[in-house]
């Protein structure tokens, strides 16, 4: 009689969470404190957007208005001097990532993969711990250890010295992406690669990482954006130049970047190297959109 009698208590369409929720009043406290604080929560992201908005369509509209097809084949021009270009700092930014990323990106996987596959003491806590610790430094701090590292020992500006630099900033963000990454692989995985006969190593070169990849990479460009508009650790470490990189120097020279000219042309008083601060500072806006695009299709292609 009882089952009988729940049986019509479950069927009756009034009767439990759904009975609570046919007859739920719309001027309740609890509804009205949602909808309170769902307006709040859009009008703060609105706040939010909108500077961003304004922000980005007054780059638009000054940096394009200063592009052209010289500015990134030419030299940066002398003050009073109108034309030019800063060809040379584009080069130079993507050399100075790049030699970050060769030394940030196999280090920062290593040390990830260390510490998800391979660690199983409370060293692993204290290295995520530090490497938490490192991606909170500011920027000017690691420019003035790369100063004292690099530039004061080999008594040069140079890009290598900005590599590094950068490298710094890029370890933590690649770090800890990667580690992150690799814990998400359910171990479900691993033990049915240890399961058919593959030892750890196997099992995370050929089963983790490739399920991993695009997490990684995801990591990367983000670590890439970050050191791309950089400029304290380069006023440090690589300076500046009117020049371009000196490959016969095997570029132990100072060197140029975007960021660096976009500070150091946009408090001159010369109209002609402002416009190009605009330009430069438009094209480090687009490295960043398009490592932000990259990041985004590598993820939304993620296997596990």
């Amino acid at each position: 009689m009882t089952r009988m009698n729940l049986k019509k208590s479950n069927n009756n369409p009034e009767s439990g969470f759904e009975a609570f929720s046919l007859k739920r009043n719309p001027t309740s406290p609890r509804t009205l404190f949602g909808l309170i604080m769902s307006g709040i929560a859009g009008l703060s992201t609105l706040l939010a957007i909108i500077p961003l908005f304004i922000i980005l369509t007054y780059l638009i509209t000054k940096g394009i208005s200063s592009l052209s097809a010289s500015v990134f084949t030419e030299l940066p021009p002398p003050p009073l001097v109108d034309g030019g270009g800063f060809g040379n700092a584009i080069l130079g930014t993507v050399i100075m990532v790049g030699i970050g990323a060769l030394i940030s990106v196999p280090l920062g996987v290593m040390a990830a993969i260390y510490l998800s596959e391979f660690n199983e003491g409370k060293a692993g806590a204290w290295i995520r711990f530090a490497t938490n610790v490192l991606s909170g430094v500011p920027s000017i701090i690691v420019g003035v250890f790369a100063y004292s590292a690099i530039v004061l020992t080999f008594k040069t500006y140079s890009a290598w010295a900005g590599g590094f630099a950068l490298a710094i900033l890029m370890l933590p963000i690649i770090v800890r992406t990667t580690d992150e990454s690799l814990k998400l692989v359910p171990q479900d995985v691993r033990q049915a690669s240890v399961g058919i006969g593959a030892n750890q190593y196997q099992t995370v070169l050929q089963v983790v990482l490739p399920a991993t990849l695009p997490a990684i990479i995801t990591g990367i460009t983000l670590s890439i954006a970050r050191a791309a508009g950089e400029t304290a650790p380069l006023l440090f470490t690589a300076l500046f130049t009117q020049y371009w990189p000196n490959w016969g120097n095997r570029l132990a020279e100072p060197t140029a970047s975007l960021s660096v000219l976009v500070y150091n042309f946009a408090i001159v008083p010369f109209k002609n190297q402002q416009e190009l601060a605009w330009g430069a500072a438009f094209i480090l806006v687009l490295l960043v959109l398009a490592t932000s695009i990259i990041s985004r299709l590598a993820t939304a292609k993620r296997t596990y």
